[in-house]
């Protein structure tokens, strides 16, 4: 695996990647994979194109913790629900940044998402943008994604009367990078107005897919092995930083007025109300390529997922539906209350989550010298990383039947009877993701839209595949849509359906990324990192 550049910040601990050996003194106690090779480590059966898929199936064999080698370098994973709850104690445990996380620092820097945790940046940047996440600021994004919707619902309603099949992941990688650009900073990058995705999405998936390949080839003769690729590399990250260079002067060129107190006005005129330190420009560039990036690259996954799903589960569309026409009744365009009732809809999608959370896993690194779970002792800086797929499919948690496909598990009730930090598709922590909850509006609200305008139908023969790029995406997912007419709202739920108090404003308790049980009254973003 490839070794990042190292720095070595004010704590004393080296930054870039760190073999378990040197974290982890009683590594012997760890499983590993048989046929462990001399050199090459655990490469037996494995796959450069699905390495997080092959740590699926290794974690079913070998534990709630286990070990991989590859190249000379070690790693330590984790997914029992028991070890990844301690590893969640922030006292303990912080973020660490590693595999490929460190790589896209070339592009991302010492934002949001990539900051080490020494690096000042991130708690500036949090404490400057958590504001525009807030309810009212939600509010007012809801109805510039109402509009970048209906420009979905028009190119689906255009393939439907000619009868071809919709591009599901393209169709929602466009869907949100438009509603991340246009909420969060005034552009409008005209996706659906286009044949094929716009070279920013190109650039963005190339420097996601190469961060991802450099994880997978030992670090000195990476040079040699990716030449070609680094090149490309080179060239997409050119690409953003001049389409977000070109973004921002544009903003600066018209006083800031555009924006309307949007995300990037945040960045250029907010000061932190403490300090009255402000973003650098070079930190600007990185937090607006970090949103761009990651606010729309996992929410189109995970509206793929749902999407996928819905088509396999017509009852659990119907039922869906049948609480969307419930809720909104013949509005044209609900409100932000209204997508916020969505309760089963949102159920669906988190469980649509859970089986396949599109950001597969985060990393955390020792405080100080402790023991994980009472038995595995690690010292100062050694660093696990949390499956968050298979932590999402324990059987001491979920069940025998925790791969079945069941919205249900996230009714009230159950939420409730599990565990803390089991559930942990954000991250955890105070750096968990920021933008959680518009994700979350916006999925939901989406769903919500295509469920009441279509009937979704798989194609025959097609099974689920998982394309990686650091993030999860199906691969060549496409559905077979039929318009449906207006229909005439249900009658009102019994109070068991209707009468549960949601963490994120939607009507029932759950636990959000970062771990905590929550209700509507308290606040999302004063938990909320990056």
């Amino acid at each position: 695996m490839a070794q990042t550049a190292r720095e070595t910040p004010r704590d004393g601990l080296p930054k870039g990647f760190r073999s378990a050996e040197l974290g982890w003194p009683e590594l012997h106690r760890i499983p590993h994979p048989p046929h462990r090779l001399p050199l090459l480590g655990d490469v037996v059966g494995a796959s450069r194109r699905t390495p997080m898929q092959d740590s699926l199936r290794y974690a079913r064999r070998l534990g709630p913790i286990f070990r991989r080698r590859a190249f000379g370098k070690e790693f330590v994973f984790v997914w029992g629900a028991s070890l990844a709850a301690d590893l969640a104690d922030e006292a303990r445990f912080a973020k660490h940044v590693g595999l490929g996380v460190a790589n896209l620092r070339p592009v991302a820097g010492d934002g949001l998402f990539t900051a080490y945790n020494h690096e000042p940046n991130w708690q500036l940047a949090h404490d400057v943008l958590a504001p525009g996440f807030s309810r009212e600021a939600m509010a007012g994004y809801h109805v510039m994604m109402l509009d970048v919707a209906a420009r979905l619902t028009d190119h689906w309603d255009r393939a439907e009367a000619s009868g071809r099949t919709v591009d599901v992941p393209g169709d929602m990688t466009k869907l949100t990078l438009e509603t991340i650009a246009r909420t969060g900073f005034g552009h409008d990058f005209g996706s659906f107005e286009r044949p094929r995705l716009h070279p920013f999405v190109t650039a963005m998936v190339g420097t996601l897919g190469y961060a991802q390949r450099l994880n997978t080839v030992p670090a000195p003769l990476a040079p040699w092995l990716l030449r070609g690729a680094s090149r490309r590399n080179t060239a997409d990250i050119a690409y953003l930083n001049r389409t977000v260079d070109d973004l921002v002067r544009a903003r600066r060129a018209a006083d800031g007025g555009d924006g309307a107190g949007d995300l990037l006005d945040r960045m250029l005129e907010t000061a932190h109300p403490e300090t009255g330190e402000r973003l650098s420009p070079e930190n600007v560039r990185r937090q607006v390529i970090t949103f761009l990036v990651a606010g729309h690259e996992t929410t189109s996954g995970a509206l793929s997922f749902a999407l996928h799903y819905l088509a396999r589960h017509p009852e659990v569309a119907a039922r869906a539906r049948a609480e969307v026409n419930r809720v909104w009744g013949d509005t044209e365009a609900p409100d932000y209350e209204q997508v916020a009732r969505l309760r089963y809809v949102r159920r669906v999608l988190d469980e649509s989550l859970r089986l396949w959370p599109t950001a597969p896993g985060f990393a955390r690194e020792a405080r100080e010298d402790t023991v994980l779970g009472g038995r595995y002792p690690m010292r100062r800086g050694a660093w696990a990383l949390v499956l968050t797929g298979m932590l999402h499919r324990d059987p001491e948690v979920w069940g025998p039947d925790a791969e079945r496909f069941d919205p249900d598990r996230f009714e009230a009730k159950a939420v409730r009877s599990r565990a803390p930090h089991t559930f942990k598709p954000f991250g955890t922590g105070a750096r968990a993701c920021i933008g959680r909850q518009f994700a979350l509006h916006e999925a939901t609200l989406v769903l919500g839209l295509l469920l009441r305008r279509y009937e979704l139908r798989p194609e025959p023969g097609y099974r689920l595949r998982v394309t990686e790029r650091l993030t999860l995406m199906p691969e060549g997912l496409r559905l077979h849509l039929d318009r449906r007419a207006p229909s005439t709202p249900a009658p009102a739920p019994r109070t068991d359906d209707a009468g549960e108090a949601r963490e994120d404003g939607a009507g029932e308790a759950r636990e959000d990324g970062a771990g905590n049980a929550g209700s509507a009254s308290r606040c999302p973003v004063h938990r909320a990192g990056d």
